[in-house]
């Protein structure tokens, strides 16, 4: 007899059924990190989806909070009162001293490398590191305007040296995930059977 959670073998791992599965074994968070334009948050909506999770947006979630947009944050107070606000937001997240949540999370690029926020995410929720290479990165960021750290030079240069910098910090996740330029679909069934892997 077949069980929900082991799909028969002439079905895809990613079948309804086994999808369905997977989703009830999970009992904490999913939070992607990684670098800016690397696709958290559309990624993170479909993973959502599949999954029949909520879907959080960090920085969405920051700006709601301060009641003002993250440029306007940055250029207000800087870059070391937004992580600040950053942390507190993603700890109520992810339920720090409560039950987990079960959410996926998106957060923003600089989220991970502050180390409380890393040991937050990495002790309460499962870490999904989006990866891509820069050239893929600019097409990315190039559609939104909303990208503080670019605003002070060559955004090839400083997406480059960003990624240069944080590599080995979000190789602390878990799960490591290469998005290209593969359907975003391709990237959720990627991270689906990660997960079926990591728990």
């Amino acid at each position: 007899m077949e069980h929900d959670d082991a799909p028969p073998s002439s079905e895809p791992l990613t079948s309804p059924a086994w999808i369905a599965g997977l989703a009830r074994r999970i009992d904490r968070p999913i939070v992607l990190v990684g670098m800016m334009g690397v696709g958290k948050t559309t990624v993170g909506r479909k993973l959502a989806g599949a999954l029949g999770m909520p879907f959080l947006d960090a920085d969405e979630e920051i700006e709601r909070a301060a009641q003002m947009s993250i440029p306007e944050i940055f250029a207000s107070f800087g870059e070391a009162y937004f992580r600040s606000g950053e942390r507190r937001v993603i700890s109520r997240l992810v339920g720090e001293g409560e039950a987990p949540v079960r959410c996926i999370l998106a957060t923003g690029g600089g989220a991970f490398v502050d180390p409380d926020t890393r040991a937050l995410i990495l002790n309460r929720a499962i870490a999904v590191w989006l990866d891509s290479d820069v050239d893929t990165l600019l097409a990315r960021v190039g559609r939104k305007s909303n990208r503080p750290l670019l605003k002070t030079g060559d955004p090839r240069e400083i997406l480059t040296r960003l990624k240069a910098e944080r590599e080995s910090t979000y190789a602390q996740a878990p799960i490591h995930i290469t998005s290209g330029n593969q359907p975003h679909q391709a990237t959720v069934v990627a991270i689906l059977k990660a997960i079926e892997a990591c728990l």
